[in-house]
């Protein structure tokens, strides 16, 4: 092992949180690293994590701990010549200044979810975080603009669209069925997957569902805020029996509704990428999507967008469309487009810049 390559720290503090989206992206790092032949790589990487998380990568990297002391005195941190952070939030930065910041930016959901002193909060910290980045990616064409839409763009700092890596589900995994499913009569069913937030949206295919008696939908994400209330008065209000909040879902449940739904449903009013949608189409599922901020990217013209979310019009777009989305040539051309969201092409751009910026 080359002990003088310079290093390049991972911030997968978030991992503290391992089953939110991005403590999956986060474990997806150490999946991807564990499969590299990381002497070959031009710099060591250092991977800052929550204490039970070292050793997850044997020798292959450094470790530092993610603790609330480094927060408040970050010159305690080692030296590192590249620190990554994988989110625009995460309470850790830099303090040398000598060390290079590449800032990975998701999305800029306070505009639209918080409101005055609170909204100027999250705007003075992430602009912070610009202001110190020597390199910020953005994980779409979408972000990007919103970046420069909201934010003050240092002029000499490099901005890069680098998409999010997508773990495939496997469609050939052998998994139990979930209780829950015994709900649906064993009618064939739609799914969704995400928090129940209002700019989610999923009242719109609730709404839809009266049109199809003879399906269900299943909704899976955390039930326990004020929307999911406002859908299950609707649901108790309107009497209806073919939809189901099934709350948060283990790996197995959420892969088996992924595996068995028809078609998969995506009404969100606001995504930084809509990995969901990518998700769907690695099995060859039709989707049916928003066309709203950076679906219409993500989608593609692999995606069947609602023009409308007027529940009838909702329904006909999924009635005129799907039997034509199910042909094998329609799936296989999803299943292909999805696969050029690998995570092998991910960590390789990553990993470019890294090396570019271990060089500077």
């Amino acid at each position: 092992m080359n002990t003088h390559k310079k290093k390049v720290l991972i911030d997968l503090s978030v991992l503290k949180h391992p089953y939110c989206g991005l403590g999956q992206i986060a474990l997806n790092y150490i999946r991807i690293i564990n499969s590299t032949d990381t002497d070959a790589l031009p710099f060591r990487i250092v991977l800052l994590v929550p204490s039970h998380y070292f050793g997850c990568c044997g020798n292959k990297v450094d470790y530092v701990p993610r603790q609330r002391i480094y927060k408040f005195m970050p010159w305690l941190y080692p030296k590192v010549d590249v620190w990554h952070a994988i989110h625009q939030l995460s309470p850790f930065m830099p303090y040398s200044t000598h060390t290079q910041y590449l800032l990975t930016i998701h999305d800029f959901n306070f505009m639209y979810e918080k409101e005055g002193r609170v909204a100027q909060q999250y705007h003075t910290r992430i602009q912070k975080r610009i202001n110190r980045a020597q390199y910020i990616a953005c994980i779409s064409d979408f972000t990007r603009s919103e970046l420069i839409k909201y934010m003050t763009l240092p002029k000499d700092t490099p901005v890069k669209v680098i998409y999010n890596g997508v773990e495939f589900p496997d469609k050939d995994a052998q998994v139990p069925t979930p209780d829950f499913t015994a709900l649906s009569n064993n009618k064939s069913f739609f799914f969704s997957i995400g928090e129940v937030k209002e700019k989610k949206n999923f009242l719109t295919i609730v709404r839809m569902m009266q049109y199809f008696p003879d399906k269900h939908l299943y909704i899976a994400g955390k039930n326990s805020t004020p929307y999911a209330d406002i859908i299950n008065n609707y649901i108790r209000k309107n009497n209806i029996t073919n939809v189901t909040l099934t709350g948060i879902v283990n790996n197995n449940e959420r892969l088996w509704l992924y595996q068995h739904c028809e078609a998969f449903l995506f009404p969100s009013l606001f995504e930084g990428f809509g990995l969901p949608v990518i998700e769907a189409m690695a099995l060859g599922k039709p989707v049916f999507c928003s066309s709203e901020t950076s679906l219409s990217e993500i989608g593609g013209d692999c995606a069947c967008f609602f023009t409308s979310f007027e529940p009838e019009q909702m329904a006909l777009c999924v009635r005129n469309n799907i039997e034509t989305l199910m042909q094998p040539e329609q799936m296989n051309r999803r299943i292909s487009y999805a696969h050029t969201f690998d995570y092998d092409k991910h960590f390789n751009q990553y990993f470019r810049v890294y090396t570019s910026l271990t060089n500077q």
